[in-house]
């Protein structure tokens, strides 16, 4: 009897799983990759029990995968104002205005941001 589709199917549901979990985390691990993908690892073997190399691999791939849409949006700045930053998805062809002052309400003045504060040279 081959499982081997069952075994594809439960490593797609891991890596998945994986992804969810890195999309989640990521935003509180800005500057440390190795870090959300440690801890990705140890959720995957934690909560799903599994061996730890074979999370390495399946966060790994996951990694891979968020990496490729992640690097998709670009900055439009021909399009964008003074007020107003337009992020456009190439491969969907989707485009968003942001306010400027969203992103300084919500990003750089956020009371839990203590990474991007500027400094005078």
């Amino acid at each position: 009897m081959n499982n081997l589709p069952a075994v594809q199917e439960y490593q797609d549901m891991l890596k998945a799983a994986a992804l969810v979990f890195l999309e989640r985390h990521r935003c509180e691990h800005l500057g440390d990759d190795q870090q959300l993908f440690d801890r990705t690892v140890q959720y995957l073997v934690a909560d799903y029990d599994v061996l730890t190399q074979t999370a390495e691999k399946l966060v790994h791939l996951a990694s891979s995968e968020l990496s490729a849409v992640s690097n998709r949006q670009r900055l439009d700045i021909v399009s964008s104002t003074s007020t107003h930053t337009i992020i456009i998805d190439t491969a969907t062809g989707n485009a968003w205005a942001i306010p400027v002052s969203l992103i300084y309400e919500r990003i750089l003045i956020a009371p839990d941001n203590g990474r991007f504060r500027v400094t005078a040279s």
